[in-house]
């Protein structure tokens, strides 16, 4: 399964890139959790400096943009 973070701190866009990877997951009908990581500092962690960002299983995979549901889905294949 896979593991999906959502890095920022509640913004339209965050919501949006949520919304983003929701739709992903669904389309491809795979097992993935998504998590909300909103702490400034848990951000930090994962050394971006622009929100919003998607992490799969740890690792950063775009920051500073609302990624659309087809380059996620690129991502998670």
């Amino acid at each position: 399964m896979k593991k999906i973070q959502i890095l920022g701190t509640g913004c339209p866009k965050c919501k949006t890139l949520t919304a983003h990877a929701e739709e992903a997951v669904k389309q491809l009908g795979i097992e993935a959790s998504i998590e909300k990581v909103e702490k400034i500092s848990d951000i930090m962690k994962f050394g971006i400096m622009t929100t919003p960002g998607l992490a799969i299983d740890g690792v950063v995979k775009s920051a500073g943009k609302v990624l659309a549901v087809e380059d996620i889905k690129k991502l998670l294949a």
